[in-house]
């Protein structure tokens, strides 16, 4: 079998199952360990029997619904290769986003010093590690409290040389009357439970339910992370929170009863949803918004 034939049929058996075709060529690839140019131009050869066996236990594992980067162990963040396990949440594009606005907003911040900022339930380290690596002046600490995800993000951390604390612990609990930050950034669950039920199996059947369930109503965690927030702030400090797509008008409620003069910021991801909340504490609220 050549490879444009296994491709041709692996692509068939993906589409009728519901699964994009493209999955195909990214299988082939990492069976191959090759680049996609690599692959076009060996369009034609021969697989061994050993490519072949091994590609199609591949594509009968993306068949099951397993997610293609639990089975490559990779998933790429602002174009940086990141390790990935079952253990953590598979990262995805709109977290880039929610990175992008914490970094053009920390220009905010008067003086340029280092400033600290704390990922809170970092799971593959993946916001941490990158805003280290974009901005090392920046001392930055990661929690999560699960023991596995640590290792993983620690390893991560590791491979792309980024200096970040790691902490085990809930939340901010780590922190409560020892350290305070000039930024709290946080991608917490938020799917509600009856609605993770329904997503899509790929996601419900593989991904870590702690990582996305937030409760009945998808709030839990953010109302706890939101009371522990004073106790960690500077009196000048920015926020910014991950988002479900319909939770702008409830976390913001949140954030405007546990800070009544902060300045509220909403974003929507490259979708058009709403994704993203920044609220700025102290004297860094601008006076002449309204906190909308």
């Amino acid at each position: 079998m050549k490879v444009f034939e296994a491709l041709s049929e692996a692509a068939g058996l993906l589409e009728e199952k519901g699964r994009e075709k493209k999955l195909a060529e990214a299988a082939m690839l990492h069976i191959l360990g090759i680049q996609r140019h690599e692959l076009l131009a060996g369009w034609r050869r021969e697989m061994t029997e050993s490519e072949r066996t091994r590609f199609f236990r591949f594509i009968r594992r993306l068949l099951e619904g397993v997610p293609i980067q639990y089975l490559t162990g990779t998933e790429f963040f602002f174009s940086r290769p990141f390790r990935v396990t079952p253990d953590v949440l598979i990262p995805r594009p709109e977290t880039e986003e929610l990175v992008l606005g914490v970094l053009n907003r920390l220009r905010r911040f008067p003086g340029g010093g280092r400033l600290e900022v704390v990922d809170v339930g970092t799971g593959s380290g993946a916001i941490a590690i990158t805003l280290k690596l974009e901005k090392p002046e920046l001392a930055v600490t990661a929690t999560d409290l699960s023991p596995t995800a640590l290792s993983v993000a620690r390893e991560n951390a590791e491979r792309h040389q980024a200096d970040v604390e790691f902490i085990e612990g809930d939340l901010l609990i780590p922190f409560l009357g020892k350290r305070r930050f000039d930024c709290i950034v946080s991608n917490p669950p938020y799917i509600p439970r009856e609605d993770w039920k329904r997503l899509d199996r790929t996601v419900r059947d593989y991904e870590p339910a702690s990582a996305l369930v937030g409760g009945d109503d998808g709030l839990y965690f953010y109302r706890k992370l939101i009371r522990q927030m004073p106790g960690v702030l500077k009196e000048k400090a920015l926020v910014a929170l991950e988002i479900g797509y319909d939770q702008r008008e409830a976390v913001e409620s949140l954030l405007q009863c546990q800070f009544p003069g902060a300045e509220i910021e909403a974003e929507k991801d490259i979708n058009g949803k709403d994704r993203m909340i920044f609220a700025w504490i102290g004297d860094l609220a601008d006076p002449e918004k309204d906190g909308t």
